[in-house]
């Protein structure tokens, strides 16, 4: 081992050296040769994009990846794979895990049955869900976190480097002006040799030199920031445009999702589930309950369509009263919220109470003909719980 005692100790004296001249700066004894403005402001615009960028960085990272220290050791496993200069496995996403859930759980409850074949539907639809946030994972990590992890950990690092490097210059240069004004100093009181004057004038120049080079070098550099405002940009819109796409096939899937389910339900259970049929339909809450409704629920809306309750026959109009209870189909129903008739068709319900429900022919779906005693009239489906 080369082990040179002369260098580090002229090292040593150097970093001491400079950090005399440091100190006797901060406590105002010493003076400091300041940066033009130019420089300053380019010094200032860094460290203001360096703050930002990783702030927005780790941000994202958490938006991306909320919980990214769990039992899965993401984290970990992507340190390993960056050391390794290997690229990182496709991770399967919560939403793909859920989907593959339901469908397993549909294995065990029967594909046959009406939960087994919704899971079935729900599982398929969450994992389409998981597939388009792992493509806009992989896209963001890409065009977004990529970028800006590479100005922190390139970029930066070279500014910085630089930039420790024109300080050191700096205090170079400050420490050979003290010496030629001390030198100077000494010749004046006591005709100090003309040969330490000169000495101290040389090293002097030598470190103006340097310092001029270094501060060069840097506003080089620092100037650079514009052009990487400008990749962040584009890298920005990226972003924006990966994640609009995300968010459209989620609401594509979603919508498409609840048309199965509607389709499936209203086959299924015509009169519970047929209010979600027709997306379409203009959402209407009733009036005001009254303190019979159960606490803490509010009332269901009622779908407002343009001919509610009994479908019209091209002969004429059908009434109500003329409807008569089926010998089967029939079944007793719980009110569940208050209701007002808003015309002599409908009947006035109470919380609580127990009525007798039956559906006819061509009747709207969200209603149910209703009778107590020897009142009878459409009532909403949604207003009630029916009864085995």
């Amino acid at each position: 081992m080369d082990f040179n005692l002369k260098k580090l100790t002229s090292d040593a004296g150097v970093f001491f050296t400079r950090a005399v001249q440091f100190t006797e700066e901060r406590l105002g004894s010493a003076e400091k040769t300041e940066l033009d403005a130019h420089l300053e402001n380019l010094i200032a615009r860094a460290d203001c994009t360096k703050n930002w960028t990783e702030k927005i960085f780790r941000q994202t990272e958490v938006l991306l990846q909320p919980n990214p220290i769990d039992h899965t050791g993401a984290r970990i496993e992507e340190f390993f794979y960056e050391k390794l200069d290997k690229k990182i496995p496709s991770r399967t996403t919560n939403g793909e895990l859920l989907g593959q859930y339901m469908l397993d759980a549909a294995k065990d409850f029967g594909p046959g049955t009406p939960y087994g074949s919704t899971l079935i539907t729900v599982g398929e639809y969450q994992s389409r869900l998981g597939g388009a946030e792992r493509e806009f994972l992989q896209t963001s990590a890409i065009n977004f976190l990529t970028p800006l992890r590479n100005f922190l950990e390139g970029d930066w690092r070279t500014i910085s480097k630089e930039r420790r490097l024109l300080e050191n210059r700096r205090l170079d240069l400050d420490i050979c002006k003290a010496r030629v004004k001390k030198a100077k100093q000494a010749e004046a009181k006591a005709a100090l040799w003309s040969e330490e004057v000169d000495k101290a004038e040389q090293e002097l120049r030598v470190a103006q030199t340097e310092f001029d080079r270094q501060a060069e070098v840097t506003r080089l550099l620092l100037e650079g920031i514009s052009s990487t405002h400008v990749n962040h940009l584009r890298c920005l819109h990226e972003f924006v445009e990966a994640q609009a796409t995300y968010y459209a096939q989620c609401h594509q899937y979603m919508q498409d999702l609840q048309k199965e389910l509607s389709s499936a339900n209203s086959d299924t259970y015509p009169n519970s589930f047929a209010s979600n049929a027709n997306p379409s339909t203009s959402a209407t809450c009733p009036s005001p309950v009254s303190s019979a409704t159960l606490p803490g629920v509010s009332p269901p809306c009622l779908a407002s369509t343009s001919t509610p309750g009994i479908a019209r026959d091209p002969s004429g109009p059908l009434k109500i009263l003329d409807v008569q209870q089926p010998s089967t189909g029939h079944r007793k129903a719980k009110v569940l919220y208050d209701y007002d008739a808003h015309d002599t068709s409908e009947l006035s319900l109470l919380a609580d109470e127990l009525i007798t429900v039956y559906t006819v022919p061509g009747m709207d779906p969200d209603w149910l003909v209703g009778e107590r005693g020897n009142q009878k009239g459409k009532v909403p489906v949604t207003y009630l719980e029916l009864l085995s």
